[in-house]
């Protein structure tokens, strides 16, 4: 990765490098070719007009002051330029022209109106430059009589030469420091993603306390890309524990009741027991215990893979507390405990809820304080402003401040000391599962009073007044 991710870089920046370069080169170039046809217009131009205006400069068959030519070429371009005169007649026909510019379109009808031409030719600047020179000038400069004088002035381009090498330099040290830094953001960012993947081929292959190693200066996302990795798996090491928690505790709820029953049915089936009254009512004891929490499973099965009905509408919610109480009032005479209903007036709270669910909810909740109670549970409901509030508070030791938001999660079982009876921990997950599908929320607060206890409150939505039913 580290390897794909340098070339990427590199390629990326050899791409921009030869598009800048291309582009400033053709900018550069023009620059100096207009720069360097107009040096050697004005120096042509110059001597030109010196030729003019001294006709004792050229003679019969030779240029005189060659110290004055020397110094014009000199200034022309060194041993690069070249001087050279020709003509041109009047029918536009050109005599004398250096080979270099042959098949150059010289425009002789601009050089007979006496404009100059200047431009390139094969890597030459040159000039063409018109002069008013007498018949003698001509034939000095072996230029027929009959054509115009024309000064011919080369020199060689080295401006596009230089340029190219000037960006090429240039290019090479850029593609240099381009690599070194390719190779170190290849490192730096891959070297962590290849931890990352590794660690979570690792993971998935069941290692689940692989972790990544986070350091202070890695990048601020690749540090929360690691940080997800860990918390995912913190997050699989926790449902293991819970899952290995689980399966222990339901084999323990599972074997109990089945032990009984196996133990009861053999003592009937010997004769060995004269109570065979006693012996079946235990045996039906433990199969409602056996029935309810296969019933449990069932339900929270349904309620993670959403695939259970609800038939919401209004429910009074004094009556649903009512009744709860009533039902358990047996159970709590049994057990020893206090059970005590504060419910509203009837008729003044309604919920939208599916009324079944509901007591559902109550009779997990209320099952879940029997086993923690010492003297009383209490089970009551009061309005709250656009929902109403039912609770369940038994006043047993309460629920330690840490296990407090983690007590409605499925198998997930507190601590809590003086437990009656430690279940599978599925009742609260069931509490909580039914109060979001039902479009409200359920929590825990511990201590309820001054001497500890737990409170586990439902929200649910009040019941829109035009469904309620008149009574």
């Amino acid at each position: 990765m580290g390897r794909r991710l340098t070339v990427a870089i590199l390629l990326l920046v050899a791409g921009t490098l030869l598009i800048t370069s291309l582009v400033s080169f053709l900018l550069v170039r023009g620059a100096a070719n207009n720069a360097a046809e107009q040096q050697l217009f004005t120096q042509a131009q110059a001597l030109a007009t010196y030729i003019q205006a001294h006709p004792g400069t050229v003679r019969t068959n030779a240029v005189s002051h060659g110290r004055l030519f020397e110094a014009v070429k000199l200034g022309l371009g060194g041993n690069s330029a070249s001087l050279t005169f020709a003509g041109v007649s009047p029918d536009g026909t050109l005599s004398g022209i250096p080979l270099a510019l042959q098949g150059e379109d010289l425009h002789p009808t601009q050089l007979l109106a006496g404009d100059p031409v200047i431009g390139h030719a094969s890597g030459l600047v040159f000039s063409v430059v018109p002069m008013d020179v007498t018949d003698t000038q001509k034939t000095a400069l072996n230029v027929p009589v009959g054509d115009t004088a024309l000064l011919v002035a080369m020199r060689t381009d080295t401006a596009t030469v230089n340029g190219f090498g000037y960006f090429l330099a240039v290019a090479l040290v850029a593609l240099a420091v381009a690599a070194a830094v390719a190779a170190w953001l290849a490192h730096r960012f891959s070297a962590p993603l290849v931890v990352a993947a590794h660690t979570t081929k690792r993971i998935a292959e069941g290692d689940l306390d692989a972790r990544i190693p986070v350091g202070p200066r890695d990048v601020p996302e690749i540090d929360e890309l690691a940080a997800s990795i860990n918390s995912m798996g913190e997050s699989l090491v926790r449902a293991r524990d819970q899952q290995r928690q689980f399966l222990l505790s339901v084999s323990h709820e599972l074997r109990t009741p089945l032990t009984s029953i196996q133990g009861y049915a053999e003592a009937l089936a010997d004769g060995t027991t004269d109570d065979v009254q006693g012996a079946v009512e235990v045996i039906a004891t433990e199969a409602r215990r056996l029935e309810r929490l296969v019933r449990d499973l069932l339900d929270l099965a349904q309620l993670d893979a959403r695939r259970f009905s609800l038939v919401v509408g209004p429910v009074d919610v004094t009556d649903a507390v009512n009744a709860a109480v009533e039902s358990f009032r047996p159970e709590a005479a049994a057990r020893g405990v206090q059970l005590v209903g504060d419910a509203p007036p009837a008729g003044t709270a309604w919920v939208t809820a599916d009324v079944d669910r509901l007591r559902q909810v109550l009779s997990n909740l209320i099952e879940n304080a029997f086993r923690y109670a010492r003297r009383g549970v209490g089970v009551g409901a009061r309005v709250d402003p656009h929902a109403i509030l039912l609770w369940v508070v038994d006043d047993g030791p309460g629920i330690a401040p840490e296990d407090l938001p983690r007590v409605f999660e499925p198998h997930f079982r507190s601590d809590r000391a003086g437990a009656k009876h430690r279940g599978a921990g599925l009742g609260l997950a069931i509490v909580a599962e039914l109060a979001a599908a039902m479009g409200g929320g359920v929590w825990a607060e511990s201590p309820a009073g001054p001497e500890g206890g737990t409170r586990m409150v439902v929200r649910l939505p009040a019941a829109t007044p035009a469904l309620v039913p008149a009574r």
